[in-house]
């Protein structure tokens, strides 16, 4: 299962409006996507707005995505590069 890890950019976290379009780009996705925080968190579905705000990401915090299917390395790139933009600018 491809999966990528990646840098909270946002200086909130994954906080109220990077959540949000976080979120709302990964329910667009083709495929499931599952986030975690740190290499053993539990992973939850990227497109619930409640899994991913009770992870507690916070700025500079790294978390692995994983998506699965046809179309999943595509998916997996476009939410890591959004990860890695400061979405509160």
């Amino acid at each position: 299962m491809p999966e990528r890890t990646v840098t909270i950019a946002s200086a909130t976290g994954l906080h109220a409006r990077p959540a949000k379009l976080f979120v709302e780009a990964a329910a667009r996705q083709g495929v499931p996507v599952t986030i975690r925080l740190g290499s053993s968190g539990r992973a939850v579905p990227a497109n619930s707005m409640l899994s991913v705000l009770t992870l507690g990401a916070t700025h500079g915090s790294e978390v692995t995505l994983q998506a699965d299917g046809p179309g999943a390395e595509a998916a997996l790139d476009e939410l890591a590069t959004l990860l890695a933009t400061d979405l509160d600018a």
